[in-house]
């Protein structure tokens, strides 16, 4: 785990922007955990695709196909090429 070192401004705000992952953050989601607040980064998902994390038997699915990558032998398609 990285240990950054914040500084609190004189409005009492951390800026958090060098711990956050790239990519689309959009929100983050807190909460308490004993004396710990913990913040999520959160991205949107868009409305044509939430289907998927809403259905979870087409998301296991999903899941499962992407963990095969690459394992399955597929055989040879040199009598395809030209």
């Amino acid at each position: 785990m990285d240990v950054i070192s914040l500084t609190i401004d004189s409005k009492k705000r951390i800026s958090l922007t060098k711990l956050l992952p790239p990519g689309n953050i959009r929100s983050v989601r807190a909460y308490r955990d004993g004396n710990r607040i913990v913040l999520e980064p959160m991205m949107e998902v868009p409305v044509e695709e939430a289907w998927l994390f809403e259905n979870r038997d087409s998301f296991k699915k999903v899941l499962t196909g992407l963990s095969q990558k690459g394992s399955v032998k597929r055989g040879s398609f040199a009598k395809y090429a030209k």
